[in-house]
């Protein structure tokens, strides 16, 4: 039996127009790493870890990411600046000039495919112009056997030529730049852009119209791990929020790190086969876990390395944004297979940008939906292309831009899975304490990894006056106390040195939450608007 690094299999890409390619075909990571270095597109860190470079993008570009409108998507699609509208035709034409620009190289070629549960999975072939995007997708999706990849047939396409640069004036894009999902030709176009997050992104947002449309299935921006007596922690929140960090954890096993399914039989299932973690100021003390996946087979992404190839974290100067990806495997304590059941706490990760809100809240099913459908937090440098400082943000259902529905579609199902299953839901801040940004701190990792652990190990006790408080502007009960955090830290007001100022950022904040509820009033219960905060600045 052959080894799977060692498959020689070779296949032809004259089927999608490509031609006279030399293609590599399920190169092990280790090939692909040292082509990386050899055709000099990246270097190797003291840790083993490949270094590169993603080039004029080190983020995602969500102006520039499009859906074609046909008779799949039309009305099924919430159609606006999230989701931009892109003309059949024009991809085709597109798509043209692509793999004709693909041809004649050098190409890289990987199958794989999406989501542990065998029920849902999604085969996917990865069509890559560099050797470092293909081993990417080696961490990142999930890997099938020798034996598998025999009879393996793609259903998804995900093409990727960073080189390629449209002509936004006869293609229809906005810029050079482009990441456009085709439902009726099953494919990601991706193009302009190195950076690797379009790849994975393209992918999740396919299966979160794919999902919920098709398989019942509720599909979530979210990190997920299951404790020892078999109760699993869901973990909502965007970039920058904790959600890798924070379900990565010594004594629990981690299910993934981004995305899941959470199905109509209440099973929560990774969509990936990696983890792809930002490092701005990783250290080993406080995220040793993530830290000792930085080896043979990890790709750092715009970091900045000393002479002797050690990784300064602290560096920003490419990008706050600085990332490792890694297969799941790099970290000890993982669930196999990455299928879990028997919800029983749910996290809403936001990163505060006012400072405001409380670390840890215990929240109401109605204050749920309502924070869910809302998604604030505070985008952070250098995610986004654009973004060059922390911005207070709503991005509905703590994934937006990744979401092809209209949210009330999935708070909906998150309701009723919630209902079903009768889990707790809590809004923890991960943000700023004692001001807002540029004023207070962040808050700091080992109260948040303490809140959580209080919560999981049922240290927090049953809500009552004694116990809890309600916070006068946002409605939500905050503990009094939680071992190992100081009695101060769990009251925002009291980490200010100005009441007025507190409450005048609260209120702010209280606005702007109420502002961009409007927009979803229509679609949802009065119940549910009553969940978010009801007064409004004096």
């Amino acid at each position: 039996m052959r080894n799977y690094d060692q498959l020689l299999k070779t296949i032809s890409l004259e089927n999608y127009g490509i031609k006279n390619a030399n293609v590599q075909y399920q190169l092990s990571p280790e090939e692909l790493h040292d082509l990386s270095i050899e055709k000099e597109q990246a270097i190797e860190a003291s840790s083993g870890a490949l270094a590169v470079n993603t080039g004029k993008f080190t983020g995602r570009s969500p102006e520039d990411r499009f859906i074609v409108k046909d008779a799949i998507t039309e009305d099924l699609i919430w159609w606006g600046k999230i989701n931009i509208p892109f003309d059949s035709d024009k991809f085709k034409k597109l798509y043209d000039k692509v793999i004709a620009y693909l041809s004649n190289k050098e190409i890289f070629v990987r199958d794989c495919y999406a989501c542990a549960d065998k029920d849902y999975r999604l085969n996917i072939r990865v069509i890559n112009e560099f050797p470092w995007s293909n081993q990417f997708a080696y961490n990142m999706f999930l890997r099938p056997t020798e034996n598998e990849l025999d009879d393996f047939i793609p259903e998804w396409t995900v093409i990727n030529a960073p080189g390629f640069m449209a002509n936004p004036a006869e293609d229809g894009t906005r810029q050079p730049n482009f990441a456009i999902l085709d439902f009726t030709r099953k494919m990601a176009l991706i193009g302009g852009t190195g950076y690797t997050g379009e790849i994975k992104k393209g992918i999740f947002s396919a299966l979160n119209f794919i999902l919920p449309v098709y398989k019942e299935t509720l599909p979530m921006h979210s990190s997920a791990n299951i404790g020892k007596n078999g109760d699993t922690a869901i973990f909502f929140g965007l970039s920058g929020t904790g959600k890798t960090t924070l379900s990565t954890d010594p004594n629990r096993s981690l299910i993934g790190d981004d995305e899941h399914g959470w199905t109509k039989d209440n099973k929560v299932f990774n969509f990936e086969g990696g983890c792809y973690a930002k490092v701005i100021n990783l250290s080993r003390d406080h995220e040793p876990e993530i830290y000792d996946a930085i080896k043979k087979g990890a790709i750092l992404e715009n970091v900045i390395l000393d002479s002797k190839g050690h990784v300064d974290f602290e560096d920003t100067s490419i990008t706050q944004n600085t990332r490792v990806s890694y297969p799941i495997d790099f970290i000890e304590n993982i669930k196999v297979p990455s299928i879990s059941e028997n919800v029983k706490n749910i996290f809403f990760l936001t990163a505060d940008a006012f400072g405001v809100l409380p670390p840890i809240s215990k929240l109401t099913p109605n204050q749920a939906a309502y924070h869910f459908m809302s998604g604030y937090t505070a985008k952070v440098a250098g995610t986004e292309a654009g973004v060059i400082e922390p911005q207070p943000s709503f991005s509905a259902c703590f994934g937006a831009p990744f979401m092809p529905l209209h949210p009330a579609k999935y708070a909906e199902m998150l309701s009723e899975k919630m209902l079903s299953s009768g889990v707790n839901v809590w809004l923890v801040n991960t943000g700023w304490t004692g001001g807002p940004y540029g004023v207070g701190t962040r808050m700091k990792l080992k109260y948040t990894r303490a809140m959580i652990n209080a919560v999981l190990n049922g240290d927090l006790g049953l809500y009552s006056y004694d116990t809890y408080h309600i916070d006068s502007v946002f409605g939500v009960a905050q503990p009094r106390s939680c071992p190992g955090v100081p009695t101060n830290v769990l009251s925002p007001r009291t980490t200010w040195n100005d009441d007025e100022a507190y409450y005048q950022m609260a209120f702010k904040l209280s606005n702007a939450f109420r502002e961009n509820f409007k927009k979803y009033e229509t679609n949802c219960s009065e119940e549910i608007r009553r969940g978010g905060p009801q007064r409004y600045a004096f």
